[in-house]
């Protein structure tokens, strides 16, 4: 009905309802997956490497179920099976991928007793909300030592505290996923960082180099602590979509469906037919334009879009900051992006959303010189906002647009005329 009204994605209520009437309705859910549930976790990336992942295993011929609109709390985890299920709630999936909010993955490790749980990456992420990096990844440690001996951990070999939390792990089999390409370590370690110190002994880390954050190859001086070595050799492997975090997304779906037993041949096939989800590098046509939609909500997901941004030809760019629940309500993290290589490039700036005049002030302290060669304009109104944008994008260029999570609903449905939630 949510549907059928053009109400949403009902990808929330539904579980919300039912686990009401049945409180260990995840438990019961996940126990009829065939051959186990995959749990994809962190900050950045989830939506995308779930995504990849479950592509590669529907090119094997897997049946998969997937929470593909990104709800990943409990209600939207019950959702997604739900959904697979029949009208008895009889599930007949092959496997089950499922994007967990890292706040709540040590909850629903006891019912649903995964197979694979895929650690992407640990930033920090809605200030208001969540607590500082070591202690989620010290709760995630805790819950995952209880797991059982045959449950994979894929983990990013590039983060030191992921990375440190999977050699902790006696009892489950780990492998680890990163990049092996100096060519691509930053000139600097970026300015919006938070893990440089050994999660070991407290000292900090040597970095050979960083790809982006804190992640890189790095050691610890003191106690030698070090990065593990991937499982694949990332050179050797194309890329879906673009930006260097996407790199990391290819590898880290590409390494968990390796420990699943998938051949290397079929996951290679899948790479160059992968259509991105929403909001996360997708390209629309609008008006005979093209839309590059950047998901940029925390700061070292925006650096990373930005320097997508910065590294092509295009010199249009729309920023659209909002402070709605599922952003956080804490924008203060906008003073820790690299505003200033857009500022410096030039070009044409239009911001929009909630906070617009927040977002707004930030790039007018990020020129260096009071004759910075770039065109700031405000607009309130998101539509009018996307309306200038496009106006101001030649035909031979894209408008990248950078927004947070509920910014990007909103602007797809501007766009679009689809609502997603």
């Amino acid at each position: 009905m949510v549907r059928s009204l053009r109400l949403g994605a009902a990808s929330v209520l539904p579980g919300s309802l039912a686990r009401r009437i049945e409180p260990r309705l995840l438990q019961l859910l996940s126990q009829q997956v065939k051959n186990g549930i995959i749990l994809v976790a962190g900050t950045n990336g989830k939506t995308t490497t779930s995504l990849f992942l479950r592509e590669i295993l529907e090119r094997q011929g897997y049946c998969v179920a997937h929470n593909a609109t990104g709800a990943n709390l409990e209600n939207g985890l019950m959702t997604a099976l739900m959904e697979s299920s029949n009208l008895v709630g009889k599930l007949d999936v092959d496997y089950a991928i499922l994007e967990v909010d890292e706040n709540i993955l040590p909850r629903v490790l006891a019912p649903i007793q995964p197979k694979l749980i895929l650690c992407l990456n640990l930033f920090r992420d809605q200030l208001d909300r969540y607590g500082e990096v070591d202690t989620i990844s010290k709760r995630w440690a805790r819950a995952i030592a209880t797991l059982p001996p045959e449950t994979i951990i894929v983990a990013n070999a590039d983060d030191p505290t992921i990375c440190h939390l999977g050699q902790q792990l006696s009892q489950q089999r780990v492998s680890f996923f990163g990049l092996n390409e100096p060519e691509h370590y930053l000139e600097a370690i970026p300015h919006a960082v938070d893990s440089i110190y050994c999660p070991k002994c407290g000292h900090a880390l040597n970095y050979k180099g960083v790809y982006l954050s804190h992640m890189g190859e790095y050691t610890c001086p003191s106690c030698g602590f070090t990065r593990s070595e991937p499982t694949l050799n990332s050179a050797t492997w194309p890329q879906i979509l673009i930006g260097l975090y996407n790199k990391y997304n290819t590898l880290a779906a590409a390494t968990a469906a390796i420990e699943l037993g998938i051949n290397e041949a079929t996951i290679r096939e899948t790479i160059p037919n992968f259509q991105p989800a929403f909001g996360r590098a997708e390209e629309l046509k609008i008006n005979g334009k093209q839309v590059r939609i950047l998901l940029s909500k925390n700061p070292v997901g925006t650096n990373e879009t930005i320097r997508v941004v910065t590294q092509s030809s295009d010199k249009t760019t729309l920023l659209v900051l909002n402070d709605r629940i599922q952003d956080g309500e804490d924008v203060s993290w906008i003073w820790d992006v690299d505003t200033e290589k857009l500022v410096e490039r030039g070009g044409t700036l239009v911001v929009s959303g909630d906070r617009v005049y927040d977002m707004a002030l930030r790039l007018h302290y990020s020129q260096k010189t009071a004759e910075s060669n770039f065109n700031l304009i405000v607009e309130e109104d998101l539509r009018q906002a996307l309306a200038i944008a496009l106006e101001h994008t030649p035909d031979n260029e894209t408008l990248h647009i950078l927004p947070t999570y509920t910014a990007m609903l909103d602007v797809r449905e501007a766009l679009t005329g689809k609502k997603i939630r």
